[in-house]
């Protein structure tokens, strides 16, 4: 503890998943020497939506749109004119009965999350304190760290069922009797980052059915998922429902650098995140909004990420996998399967040095991943299977991918070795 700070200050400044990871991101965009970077969550570069957004910047200041941008604060609640044009979009298409009084925009998904899950989770003014329900881990690593009260989460494991020889998927075991008194909020990423998995309509439905009878808030998490960027694979339906809170993002269309969230919820959720903004920041950055603004509008953006995106992935997950089970011969390992998402979960079962020794060794050779224990957030949860698993990012260049998957497969067969010796 560093008595140069306060409690809140020394609680950001402990290790977490998360700043080892944007630790990692750091070293990669300003190390000398060259790094096989498997581990971040950047998207991957794709041509056509990265000339759509240039033209769209280009519009900005051919018009002068820009100086919106640069000349005044926008509204805390986030640019109205997006909001109108994504509650339109949200109405027409799937006939949700939303206006722009039920959207907020924070400064990226990290940001929804830590203002959400402090407002529903920690300690109340009647003396209870409640968490947060995580009811299919593993799950988010950035979910972990943003509480202000220790042991905020709760998860639980997903049922494993194998569909393949290397192959896996975990199944949602969750009921109304897991919605106790303390449990403030559920929250559920679709597609899932690590694993890719996409809980199914039918299994989202019962999310949905369970938490509003419990009358507790769910949290859908579509950073990577419906109604856009679509990175989804499987079959699966945008779903909501007014208990819902569904959050989203401008990061995977391609934009993560301009740090825009999206949280659709009741007008009071909205209001109240608008009101957190003001206190924090006064107001967000627009520029994400104003470049997106008029591709909402035309539909322009549901057409790119069904088109484009989606397609970009999903062709990158089946080569990985190709390339996984090259390079992979001969070890016991197993795959779950990618319905979305940019990322592969491996799992070594038996591994005979857990998954941190492993990220250091492949770290030591260039190859960054992240360790499976950081994505099982709650002390409810720990087992050995957290610790024989890694998350590897599919979405950089295929030669790069293609490397740090054989260096992996190389490491992991070193370790084995090393225990029948």
């Amino acid at each position: 503890m560093n008595n140069r700070y306060s409690a809140f200050a020394n609680r950001f400044l402990r290790p977490s998943g998360t700043k080892q990871l944007m630790d990692d991101l750091s070293e990669v965009a300003n190390g000398a020497e060259a790094i096989v970077n498997l581990g971040g969550g950047n998207p991957g570069h794709i041509s056509a939506a990265h000339e759509l957004f240039r033209h769209r910047i280009q519009s900005l200041l051919e018009d002068r749109s820009i100086d919106d941008v640069l000349r005044r604060y926008d509204d805390p609640q986030g640019h109205l004119p997006f909001r109108k044009a994504l509650a339109a979009q949200l109405s027409s298409r799937y006939g949700w009965r939303v206006t722009a009084d039920n959207i907020a925009l924070t400064a990226g998904s990290q940001t929804s999350f830590f203002m959400l899950f402090n407002a529903f989770a920690g300690l109340y003014d009647n003396g209870t304190q409640k968490k947060i329900m995580l009811p299919l881990a593993p799950e988010y690593i950035g979910y972990t760290d943003v509480g202000l009260t220790d042991d905020m989460l709760s998860s639980k494991p997903g049922a494993i069922e194998y569909t393949g020889e290397h192959a896996y998927k975990y199944r949602l075991d969750f009921d109304a009797s897991d919605i106790t008194d303390d449990v403030g909020l559920v929250c559920v990423s679709r597609p899932t980052n690590p694993t890719g998995n996409v809980i199914t309509d039918q299994e989202l439905s019962h999310l949905l059915d369970v938490t509003n009878q419990a009358q507790v808030p769910l949290i859908i998490d579509g950073a990577y998922g419906l109604p856009f960027p679509h990175i989804v694979f499987s079959e699966a339906t945008p779903m909501f429902q007014e208990h819902a809170i569904l959050c989203l993002s401008l990061s995977k269309l391609g934009l993560p650098g301009l740090r825009t969230g999206i949280v659709i919820a009741d007008a009071e959720i909205a209001a109240m995140l608008s009101s957190l903004n003001a206190i924090f920041s006064l107001a967000n950055n627009s520029l994400g909004a104003q470049i997106v603004e008029s591709l909402l509008a035309s539909g322009e953006v549901f057409k790119l990420s069904e088109n484009v995106i989606k397609p970009f992935y999903a062709e990158k997950s089946v080569q990985a996998r190709q390339w996984i089970s090259e390079s992979f011969s001969g070890i016991d390992y197993y795959v779950h399967e990618s319905e979305g998402a940019i990322f592969l979960w491996l799992w070594f079962p038996g591994l005979p040095i857990d998954d941190m020794t492993l990220y250091r060794r492949l770290k030591s050779r260039g190859v960054l991943v992240l360790p499976g224990q950081y994505f099982f957030p709650s002390r409810d949860t720990k087992n050995a299977h957290q610790q024989e698993c890694i998350r590897l990012s599919y979405a950089q260049e295929p030669a790069e991918v293609k490397r740090g998957i054989e260096i992996i497969a190389d490491e992991v067969r070193r370790a084995q070795e090393e225990r029948t010796r």
